[in-house]
């Protein structure tokens, strides 16, 4: 038996201030996509948003407004995305 439901991964991304918010976005209304989070250029994290199907809608203002925020901070950021996969159907 095969428990291969899904697969969980993380890609990082490299973006500049005046950036961040469309990039945070665009990630927000990825299907596949189940947390962000916000790291300086340091690595410290800055801020951390988990993404669940059904509330993706009433999280985007006011995260947009948190994102908005510190991207007039700092110019270097880094969006660590975690997806995941879903098993059954995605084979194109």
């Amino acid at each position: 038996m095969s428990q291969e439901q899904g697969r969980d991964w993380t890609e990082e991304l490299r973006v500049q201030g005046d950036a961040l918010l469309g990039k945070v976005k665009e990630l927000a209304h990825e299907g596949n996509v189940r947390r962000i989070t916000i790291k300086d250029s340091q690595g410290k994290t800055l801020i951390e948003v988990p993404l669940t199907l059904g509330v993706v809608g009433t999280l985007v203002a006011p995260v947009a407004a948190a994102v908005g925020a510190i991207a007039a901070l700092a110019a270097d950021y880094s969006i660590v995305v975690e997806r995941r996969e879903n098993g059954a159907g995605t084979s194109s």
